[in-house]
């Protein structure tokens, strides 16, 4: 990972927002700048330093991990160590990361610091970088696919009338861990029956029903990255109107994956799945977002909703998934994670959508 070139592009973002310094808060944000994974680390990047501060837990673990910065380890905790040391900095212009810290936190750091310092909201720089993955990074999240999506014949397996939903998540976490997973992306989302229409159903007691959607929704965390996929299938016989609600669904993922190229909007793709669905009566089914960003965190930056006017650029990593969900009836989702490229997109998915009925 080359952090010191991280360093260097937030370095550039801090000269146009006229910012001498940045509190970096966030872990993700800190895990990406130097690489320090543990949970207690403040980094400050400045002008001509970049600096990482934790306290005495993590001496070996910063010594091992973490890459272009000065480790200071603090008596303190690292938020105050930090603090203590921006400080020192008179007449400097401090971007904090308001939206990452509590008002809490806030208050402290503001009392904390002389009024020769001027601390100053900041737009989420980090995140900015960090929605264009480098190829180190696109390699951790195929391989985080691959681990993903390899646990769906699992799932083909345990998923029968009468099994509960949770078990078949259990079976679905604990593959995942024998398979190499530092753990799951989120809660694994298994929805059977009526609550498949619940588009965050979680596993639930509920028993699989003897017919029905079953809306499987899981990614794993691996080297740091997530991976995000859902697949629907069918339990028993599906009618030939649950096969229409299906295709309609899949119509509308393909067209959203068939939006996606470096220049459109966010709001194009959104618009692409959103548009098939309306055409098919299902449009007010469809009650959230095509997509979002993947990355270190499950949902980062970009999103693909109505009103989102951001350009998707070459190497961000989103998912295609919309939905459709009928309160009391069924539900089913469908997505694929996708590399932007100039011409279009790379689906890093391999986990064929026909419908699968079992």
């Amino acid at each position: 990972m080359d952090f010191k070139g991280r360093q260097a592009k937030l370095r550039n973002l801090l000269d146009s927002n006229r910012f001498d310094a940045f509190l970096v808060t966030h872990l993700p944000n800190v895990r990406y700048l130097c690489g320090f994974t543990g949970s207690a680390g403040v980094l400050v990047v400045s002008e001509d330093k970049t600096v990482f501060f934790t306290d005495g837990r993590y001496t070996e673990q910063a010594r091992a991990e973490v890459r272009g910065a000065k480790i200071v380890i603090g008596k303190k905790g690292p938020l105050a160590a930090a603090v203590q040391w921006l400080g020192l900095r008179r007449g400097y212009r401090v971007g904090v990361e308001t939206e990452r810290l509590s008002a809490g936190e806030y208050a402290r750091v503001k009392v904390g610091l002389p009024k020769t310092v001027r601390l100053q909201p900041a737009p989420p720089l980090v995140e900015q970088l960090r929605m264009i993955k480098d190829a180190d990074e696109l390699e951790k999240i195929r391989t985080a696919v691959r681990l993903g999506s390899s646990l769906f014949d699992r799932l083909l397996e345990v998923i029968r009338p009468g099994v509960a939903e949770l078990e078949v998540a259990a079976e679905l976490e604990y593959a995942a861990a024998k398979g190499g997973a530092e753990g799951m992306s989120f809660a694994t989302i298994i929805a059977s029956g009526e609550r498949s229409a619940l588009p965050h159903g979680r596993a639930s007691r509920q028993a699989i029903p003897a017919s029905g959607f079953v809306v499987c929704d899981f990614g794993v965390i691996l080297g740091g990255y997530c991976s995000d996929m859902t697949r629907t299938v069918y339990v028993g016989r599906p009618s030939a109107e649950a096969k229409r609600f299906y295709g309609a669904v899949l119509d509308a993922q393909l067209a959203a994956v068939a939006a996606v190229a470096a220049g459109k909007r966010e709001e194009q793709v959104d618009q692409a799945a959103r548009k098939l669905l309306q055409k098919m009566g299902l449009g007010k089914y469809f009650t959230h977002s095509t997509g979002h960003g993947v990355g270190l965190e499950i949902h980062e930056p970009p999103r693909l909703a109505t009103g989102q006017k951001t350009a998707l650029r070459s190497g961000m990593v989103i998912t295609a998934e919309p939905g459709a969900y009928i309160p009391g009836k069924w539900g089913v989702r469908i997505e694929d994670m996708v590399v932007v490229t100039d011409s279009g997109c790379e689906v890093l998915t391999p986990t064929p959508k026909d419908l699968i009925a079992i």
